[in-house]
């Protein structure tokens, strides 16, 4: 089985790149592609054209579906998956899963594709584990790590901040957006080798594990 894994930006792929050989065998392969952001709405019209240099995930996925589903079309026994991971954020979570499997179903031919939702962020399944928190920051804010519900909507990446960062979110959040990037490079290159995928406690982690490990078995 070979999947195709699009993630919205830079640190999402540093942290997939870790995890995912913990969670399936070196039989199967993976490529992941990131983004500059996901963009703030599903587009209705499969045809409708973006600006591919932003590279905005959801402006481009009517492109990417369509494209994988013409390429797969020519060689229908090749074991294939595309799986998009994005974040929650505060949209409602029925409402986002079926505008995108909407967008999926208006394209002909079509991949296999699978959708993977981090509620509320991607941090949230780096606070799954917080023992690997631990293990990358020995000096995490045991109050704030032990205050936080497995995928509640918190401002997430705020209290993972908040936990592990001299000054919290709120310092974070004054140096700007680059700051902030630069920050979530660093903790998806310092807390997914500790994790164990096995007892992760978020839920919506839970999910992209068990969906990949699924695929694999059929």
């Amino acid at each position: 089985m070979h999947f195709e894994i699009l993630v919205e930006d830079i640190s999402g792929k540093t942290a997939l790149e870790i995890l995912i050989p913990k969670i399936i065998s070196t039989e199967h392969t993976f490529k992941i592609s990131y983004y500059k952001g996901l963009g703030h709405k599903v587009p209705k019209d499969i045809n409708s054209t973006s600006d591919a240099k932003k590279r905005i995930l959801l402006d481009l996925l009517p492109k990417i579906v369509q494209g994988w589903g013409k390429t797969l079309s020519d060689c229908p026994d090749y074991s294939f998956v595309l799986i998009v991971i994005c974040d929650l954020d505060n949209r409602c979570l029925s409402t986002f899963r079926r505008e995108l499997l909407d967008l999926v179903d208006k394209c002909n031919p079509k991949p296999k594709t699978q959708f993977c939702i981090a509620i509320e962020e991607g941090e949230a399944w780096y606070l799954g584990d917080l023992a690997a928190v631990r293990a990358a920051y020995p000096n995490a804010k045991e109050a704030v790590l032990n205050s936080y519900n497995n995928d509640s909507i918190c401002g997430t990446w705020e209290t993972l901040a908040d936990a592990v960062f001299s000054g919290g979110q709120q310092k974070l959040s004054k140096q700007g957006k680059q700051a902030r990037g630069l920050q979530k490079s660093k903790w998806a290159e310092k807390i997914p080798p500790h994790m164990n995928v096995d007892k992760n406690l978020s839920p919506s982690f839970c999910y992209f594990r068990d969906k990949l490990r699924g695929l694999t078995s059929q």
